[in-house]
């Protein structure tokens, strides 16, 4: 570190915490990223090998600099890859570690591949506690974890083939193990965790059975090309109610099309969700979040294509229902499921099931051992939701002094907070605010 002064800390090097550390590191900041994953500068997202893995939106809007918005299609374009490109995310994780280390060749950040543990408010800010005994002294407090892994799925019995983390290393092993043997496999939801889990049994040569089951069936959209944008005023929206905003965007997306419609809100997300009521925020994720979910966080056209190929082929099967039990008998699982709109209990068997129902829900149930002592001390709480962490306007975890939030962990406040273009401009933010606030 070039400074004396005590660094800023920021937990969670994926892409969150990397732009932050990026941002800081061009002002002069000195900054310690801490991350015990291995995976410093990717995260989950980007740190996937699978050619099969592309990303979900062109390569044109996936700069990770708000003020150079064609940074990574240069970077890529040398590739041969063009703007309107899907391009793999592993090619964007590329990109990004090529960030982390211009970031570290400044001599403003640190690198520390470790686990934090703790943090507690100390006389000069923060002090991180790691896995290894180390301890961190700091001036600010960053938390970029990221998105946690589902909880636990309440059946199974802690079978090895009840599989509940889908990016963790049983997951893993177990799609090379699914393509060797043939297995049939049941995927538990049926949105992009879902997608990436097929898209990479496919590419592994998986021959057998795979069936995805959610509470609705519903599936992510896919892109195309051939609609034109249809910005709208804000004063045009029906801001406050959900019921009456989503009459609203029907009628729209009737007159336009629904691509057109959905886009055309993502410049006014934020204010349309902090500007419900919070029964009104409930009725939104009971009722319209699964079908938001799929007509706005769409995928790549080949991918939407490739998923209809395999529903055709019947190797592909999605299914609106809910399991009813699970047992494991011999080397198989026995699932009961009641599909939708049925009072029939199915049976079927599984080589495994896999929980893909997305990142945790509830920030109260983290298993993240910083952010349940943190919220155990007092030292952080949870949204109005209990979704993620209360923070301000300016990303500031409320009830901390010089501590901010970053990306997932602030989706109570933005709720559209995981998207590569929302977070570069939060990571200028609070970089912005930590200056302004802890000064250089």
């Amino acid at each position: 570190m070039k400074s004396d002064r005590l660094p800023v800390a920021i937990v969670g090097g994926g892409f969150s915490g990397t732009m932050v550390a990026a941002q800081l590191a061009r002002k002069g900041i000195d900054a310690v990223l801490i991350d015990g994953s291995g995976r410093a500068g990717q995260g989950v997202a980007y740190s996937t090998s699978d050619a099969a893995h592309v990303l979900n939106i062109q390569a044109d809007v996936m700069s990770a600099w708000p003020e150079d918005l064609e940074h990574f299609r240069r970077a890529v374009e040398v590739e041969g890859v063009t703007g309107r490109d899907f391009v793999q995310r592993r090619q964007f994780g590329t990109y990004l570690r090529g960030i982390l280390g211009e970031a570290l060749e400044s001599g403003h950040l640190r690198l520390v591949e470790k686990q934090a543990t703790e943090a507690e408010p100390s006389e000069d800010g923060w002090t991180v506690h790691l896995d290894n005994g180390e301890r961190i002294a700091a001036r600010g407090l960053v938390l970029a974890i990221g998105n946690q892994p589902p909880e636990k799925l309440p059946f199974g019995g802690g079978s090895v083939r009840v599989i509940d983390n889908p990016w963790g290393p049983e997951a893993r092993a177990a799609i090379p193990a699914l393509a060797s043997s043939g297995g049939d496999v049941m995927l538990l939801g049926t949105g992009l965790t879902m997608v990436d889990a097929v898209l990479s049994l496919d590419a592994a040569g998986h021959g057998g059975r795979i069936v995805a089951l959610s509470r609705r069936g519903l599936i992510p959209r896919g892109h195309t090309e051939g609609f034109a944008p249809a910005p709208v005023d804000a004063e045009d929206i029906p801001f406050g109610n959900v019921r009456t905003l989503w009459r609203w965007l029907r009628r729209r997306g009737a007159e336009i099309g629904w691509r057109a419609a959905v886009d055309g809100m993502r410049p006014h997300s934020h204010r349309l969700w902090q500007t419900l009521p919070p029964e009104e925020k409930r009725r939104f994720a009971r009722h319209a979040r699964p079908w938001w979910d799929v007509h706005r966080h769409r995928i790549a056209p080949e991918v939407a294509a490739r998923l209809q190929s395999l529903i055709a082929e019947g190797r592909l099967t999605v299914l609106a229902g809910r399991i009813q039990s699970v047992r494991e008998e011999e080397d198989r699982l026995v699932v009961n499921y009641r599909r939708r709109g049925s009072n029939q209990v199915a049976e079927d068997r599984f080589a495994y099931l896999i929980n893909c129902t997305g990142p945790l829900g509830s920030i109260a149930r983290t298993r993240d051992p910083l952010l349940k002592g943190m919220l155990a001390d007092g030292l952080a709480r949870p949204d109005e939701m209990g979704i993620a962490l209360d923070v301000d306007e300016f990303s500031r975890i409320a009830g901390a002094k010089n501590a901010w939030a970053m990306g997932p962990l602030t989706k109570g406040r933005y709720w559209e907070m995981i998207a590569v273009p929302d977070i570069r401009g939060q990571a200028a933010a609070v970089a912005d605010d930590i200056e302004a606030e802890l000064g250089r």
